[in-house]
């Protein structure tokens, strides 16, 4: 009895200081970690799917905007066309990916060329390399795009991620995209200091101050389906574009899991009646 109640009392402790560890932590010390407010999606929940119009007008915004800076090296000319994606069709795709030049080779010189990019290719950085890149960004390495509704997630502490995994909560990254391209132009607080070259953005979640100069405003791109072009749409759309960038098989992943589920209620309930049917007439 006395070694029962010794672990009982350690393992009271044990839970103890977790969650005093997880309250004392960074995203739950007042004031410290950026209020990401929650957004609707389509693609929200377990039955959601992706508006295809919005992935082509985030497609759009990324393109004249954001891949001047961003690659998507993950992603392939030929996963616009795929089902789920943004809706286009294989000519359509080809003809985005023939605007595009990738290097090849080597040839039977042995020197590599440059080429029109064709569907089997991924969009090619917009830098040679990362020193490249640094140089044209003040020493600042803009990361590529192809997972950043992913990395860049804005994940909340205990007890919330309970509550997110019982909701099935999983829009944190395109609602933090949403909150930092939309924060830009806040009047900085008292006491707050701003260095030299960077711009204040509270919903940074690595502090107020970001490299990234405000990179988009009101109907910088146009829109021809009469949709708002305004500065809250356009981080919409291309909060969309990414999160589907990041997981282009969401849909069919939501399909199966629907399945599955359906699968093992129907396979416990029949494993629950033949067991009452071989044991029913022995007594307990």
């Amino acid at each position: 009895m006395s070694t029962m109640i010794k672990t009982v009392r350690a393992l009271g402790v044990s839970l103890a200081a977790t969650v005093a560890v997880a309250l004392a932590s960074p995203a739950f010390a007042a004031g410290e970690a950026p209020h990401i407010p929650r957004e609707q999606w389509s693609f929200a929940g377990p039955f959601g799917t992706f508006d295809k119009a919005q992935l082509q007008r985030g497609f759009k915004v990324y393109r004249e905007v954001c891949s001047s800076c961003h690659g998507l090296k993950l992603v392939s000319f030929r996963n616009l066309a795929q089902p789920g994606g943004p809706g286009f069709t294989e000519d359509q795709a080809k003809a985005i990916a023939s605007e595009y030049t990738v290097q090849d080779g080597p040839n039977d010189d042995g020197d590599m060329f440059e080429r029109p990019a064709i569907l089997a290719d991924k969009f090619p950085s917009p830098f040679p390399n990362e020193q490249a890149a640094r140089a044209s960004n003040g020493g600042a390495y803009p990361p590529d795009f192809s997972l950043i509704a992913k990395a860049r997630a804005a994940h909340r502490g205990f007890p919330w991620f309970i509550f997110d995994a019982f909701t099935q909560y999983n829009e944190q990254g395109p609602d933090y995209i949403h909150a930092l391209l939309v924060s830009y132009g806040e009047e900085v607080p008292e006491g707050v200091v701003v260095p030299e070259g960077k711009h204040y953005n509270p919903a940074f979640l690595s502090g107020t101050a970001i490299g990234m100069a405000q990179p988009i405003s009101d109907e910088q791109v146009e829109y021809t389906d009469g949709t708002p072009m305004t500065v809250d749409q356009y981080a919409r759309d291309v909060s969309a574009f990414l999160m589907w960038a990041a997981e282009p098989h969401l849909e069919d992943r939501k399909k199966m899991g629907f399945r599955v589920i359906i699968f093992l209620i129907v396979f416990a309930s029949l494993l629950y009646f033949t067991k009452k049917k071989l044991w029913r007439n022995v007594e307990h």
